[in-house]
């Protein structure tokens, strides 16, 4: 069987330095405050994500680190937008908590309408437990997002959201679990033992011919990962990954960003995607 041709689409992406990064407190399993953080590497590691988008011909924006907000570089929780509409976040941890104006703040400095930002009324995680296809807004809970986003979120996108619950801590949110690879399509990929037995249900009727990660793949964060719908930039450790996503047609390019991994983050984590 021949691969699927695929077109890449110029995307634009908020990002945020790792310029404060550090592990001080435990809110995910990842997390292990006796391990220090190289902060040199982790902002080259970061830059070179940074500058991999761009030189595929993506824009990337910057959101201004703060001080007090170590894990602000994990910009995908920050907010979910789509077709120009904002829903901010609300999160969970009160360690996180002001990362949540930071991220409003920049998006009505930056051109959205009042109107088009909401701040929101329950517990949500921005893309940490929202993905978009065409046809969706998949949305997780069980450790973070609370299922009332899901209704908030469906009723300002206009857009069927379907819950799926996440039952393994090392999976807290959606996108360490499940990435898009073509919004167009609907097409993804995921880890099943990460889902409830009714989650992985509606999964396998919805995205039949979805890509299956491996426990070992999943486990190296290797499904929080960012796909233009022809490249697809995911953690350098998931190499089972990399020969399937071929076999469909994509361009897997590996990516080193072991130092943010000690917060439980990757690609996906440190890109929020600013859909027009």
């Amino acid at each position: 069987m021949r691969p699927t041709p695929r077109t890449s689409s110029p995307r634009r992406y908020l990002m945020c330095p790792p310029a404060h990064f550090t592990v001080t407190y435990s809110i995910n399993p990842w997390m292990d405050p006796t391990k220090p953080v190289d902060l040199p590497l982790a902002l080259a590691q970061w830059e070179d994500l940074r500058d991999r988008y761009r030189s595929l011909g993506h824009t990337v924006e910057l959101l201004e680190p703060d001080p007090a907000l170590p894990d602000m570089v994990f910009a995908a929780n920050g907010a979910t937008v789509v077709e120009g509409r904002v829903l901010g976040a609300r999160f969970a941890h009160p360690e996180r908590a002001r990362e949540a104006d930071a991220h409003v703040a920049w998006f009505r400095g930056n051109g959205w309408a009042d109107d088009a930002v909401r701040v929101p009324e329950h517990v949500n995680e921005g893309e940490g437990d929202f993905a978009v296809t065409a046809s969706w807004i998949l949305a997780g809970r069980g450790f973070r997002s609370s299922p009332l986003s899901h209704d908030e979120a469906q009723e300002f996108f206009g857009r069927p959201v379907i819950g799926l619950e996440l039952v393994d801590p090392r999976y807290y949110h959606l996108d360490t679990a499940l990435c898009v690879l073509d919004d167009a399509r609907d097409e993804i990929m995921y880890h099943p033992d990460a889902f409830s037995p009714g989650s992985r249900a509606v999964l396998a009727r919805l995205f039949p011919d979805a890509l299956i990660a491996t426990a070992e793949d999943a486990a190296a964060l290797g499904l929080n990962a960012v796909s233009d719908g022809r490249h697809v930039l995911l953690p350098q450790a998931a190499v089972g990954l990399f020969e399937p996503l071929r076999r469909r047609g994509f361009e897997p390019v590996g990516m080193d960003l072991g130092e943010l991994l000690k917060g439980g983050g990757s690609v996906k984590c440190c890109t929020q995607e600013l859909r027009p």
